[in-house]
């Protein structure tokens, strides 16, 4: 069954972040590239939704939020697993397996990791216990 999805509303994520050691991430870069290896991984999110750009949008849109959460989460600004928590329930009720946000999660951690300056870096470890928190329900 196909689901029909309207592009992200309401308040726009951020699109940069700053680090507690001052480098400055580029949220929505790392999102696309999230974004890019989680449809490798995911191909029938295509076929499960309806437009595909709208689905591609929504994987950005979360994915800028939680990697700015995870940076926030750094400074001790933001709970990161609380946040967690908020988009598990709003996935859930939509009827996403929340199994692919922790693998999303994982994502985030591996490309962070990858891609992000010495001091972003620390971002993977919040990540991937993001992950277990979302797989410990």
């Amino acid at each position: 069954m196909t689901k029909r999805l309207r592009p992200p509303g309401g308040h726009p994520p951020p699109t940069t972040a700053q680090t507690p050691g001052g480098s400055t991430i580029d949220l929505v870069a790392l999102a696309e590239e999230i974004c890019r290896r989680y449809r490798q991984e995911f191909g029938d999110e295509q076929e499960r939704y309806e437009p595909v750009t709208a689905t591609r949008e929504w994987c950005i849109h979360d994915n800028q939020h939680l990697l700015n959460w995870a940076v926030l989460s750094l400074s001790e600004l933001c709970d990161f697993s609380s946040q967690v928590a908020w988009l598990a329930r709003v996935l859930e009720a939509r009827e996403f397996p929340l199994e692919r946000l922790a693998r999303n999660l994982e994502i985030a951690a591996e490309v962070v990791m990858s891609k992000a300056a010495a001091d972003g870096k620390a971002l993977g470890p919040v990540l991937r216990d993001g992950a277990g928190f979302v797989r410990a329900g």
